[in-house]
């Protein structure tokens, strides 16, 4: 990919004067870009070695509070840092900001171990897990995302009422509806390419306003750690353009939410060990045994999927989210569908999470729960077919975080393949966004009860 540098590429770029700034980012716990701006004179000198910074940055909640209940860190323990160990492999050009290149960091203790709890070192334990057993774990992501009119600051201040859409009907696929819009998602396209980041597409979503791109499928560290760019890469895109991007998974009680939904195999021997062409669907005894994994422990994993009280507002029956937890061939209203059925490319597509999921903590629960099913053999349920949203016999996706919290507090599994201290930690993260959801008064409540009650 033309955006991705080697160190001496750097080095011979800063000399010539092409980059002379460097982004270290760490992703903290909602899956966003953390860090600093290195002036790339001192990067290339030393700076690359590594740089440090607060680990509040790992206990903090979306709006940077210093939120209390963590083992790992608080007001006690007097906030210290972590070190953060730029990956010289993830080094890659940022087109859309002059002159600038960034690296991923990953986020080690005083003692030179990666933080348990730190999203990349999560995903990374289990893309070991998967290698351990002879598979290398591919992935892909798929983001869905809003574009409004007014940038950020504006919309802000006139406190996200009236809301205007780039576009201001459904484009889903539309050509025409498309290119009214291609000012901004060329430059998100060729901005992203730019990067290292081998887009494939983009194309209008299924909602006013909505879009949708797509990246190739990688290895599945490469592939969180190019979601993460992508949405950072977006919304500092739509800023230039005066517009604004929001990856919420529901923005509006009328409209259609925004997914992220997660594709998935296997590979053994640079071949997919999910493909078998005697098995029925093509699925091999591999992919049934991982799939069952996934629906065994779908309730236990949704806050990775879901981690805000919004993200269970996008779960509603006739709008493309699932509510239920069962799978079925090449269908959207299951929670898992099996795409590319009967060819080499046959894959689960999980569509449970939101466009507000963290892809480090979801890819990695994905992989730990479907590797649970491959170790022990789990059988595959039979599958569903038709209108999934009127099955009553099947389990239901947990309609609050407060039942996915307590369903990842209490899961034996989760404990075992990610840690006590992670599972606390994430859990701690949920409890948090539901104090502060029982904490706050909101519109609708003054709307509702101001004169009435």
């Amino acid at each position: 990919m033309p955006g991705n540098l080697t160190m001496d590429e750097l080095r011979a770029a800063v000399d010539a004067g092409t980059i002379d700034t460097v982004l270290t980012c760490i992703i903290d716990m909602q899956g966003r870009l953390m860090g600093k701006r290195f002036h790339a004179r001192h990067f290339v000198d030393s700076g690359w070695k590594e740089t440090h910074g607060c680990n509040y940055l790992l206990a903090t909640d979306i709006e940077m509070t210093t939120v209390q209940g963590y083992k790992a860190t608080s007001w006690a323990a007097g906030y210290g840092d972590y070190t953060h160990k730029p990956d010289l492999s993830t080094l890659r050009r940022i087109p859309w900001l002059p002159g600038t290149a960034m690296v991923t960091c990953d986020v080690l203790d005083h003692h030179g171990h990666e933080v348990p709890h730190s999203p990349r070192a999560v995903l990374k334990r289990q893309v070991a897990r998967a290698r351990a057993m002879g598979f290398d774990p591919m992935m892909a992501t798929e983001l869905e995302f809003f574009l409004f009119e007014g940038g950020y600051n504006a919309l802000r201040d006139s406190g996200y009422r009236d809301l205007v859409g780039l576009s201001r009907y459904n484009i889903d696929y539309s050509i025409l509806g498309t290119t009214k819009e291609e000012g901004v998602m060329r430059a998100i396209r060729n901005g992203l390419f730019g990067a290292g980041i081998p887009v494939e597409n983009s194309k209008g979503e299924a909602e006013a306003g909505q879009e949708e791109i797509n990246v190739r499928y990688s290895d599945a560290l490469n592939t969180a750690d190019m979601h993460a760019i992508v949405k950072n890469g977006v919304k500092e895109i739509a800023h230039q353009h005066g517009l604004a991007a929001t990856f919420m998974a529901k923005y509006a009680t009328d409209r259609a939410g925004s997914s992220s939904h997660i594709h998935q195999s296997l590979f053994r021997d640079g071949s997919n060990a999910f493909h078998d062409p005697d098995a029925p669907h093509g699925m091999s005894a591999t992919m049934r045994a991982y799939l069952a994994g996934l629906l065994a422990h779908a309730t236990e994993m949704t806050v990775f999927l879901a981690p805000y009280v919004n993200s269970y507002k996008r779960f509603c029956v006739g709008m493309f989210a699932p509510t239920r937890i069962v799978w079925s061939t090449d269908n959207r209203t299951a929670g898992y569908r099996v795409c590319g059925a009967d060819t080499k490319a046959v894959r689960v597509e999980c569509r449970v999470g939101g466009a507000d999921l963290n892809p480090y903590l979801a890819l990695a629960a994905q992989l730990a729960a479907g590797l649970d099913g491959v170790e022990r053999g789990l059988p595959l349920q039979p599958e569903a077919s038709g209108d999934v949203y009127q099955s009553d016999d099947a389990p239901r996706i947990p309609g609050t975080l407060r039942n996915a919290a307590a369903a990842l507090h209490d899961s034996p599994f989760l404990r075992a393949a990610l840690g006590d201290d992670v599972v606390d930690h994430y859990t701690r993260a949920a409890l948090w966004e539901i104090e502060e959801q029982d904490r706050i008064v909101t519109d609708w409540e003054v709307m509702r009860g101001f004169e009435r009650a």
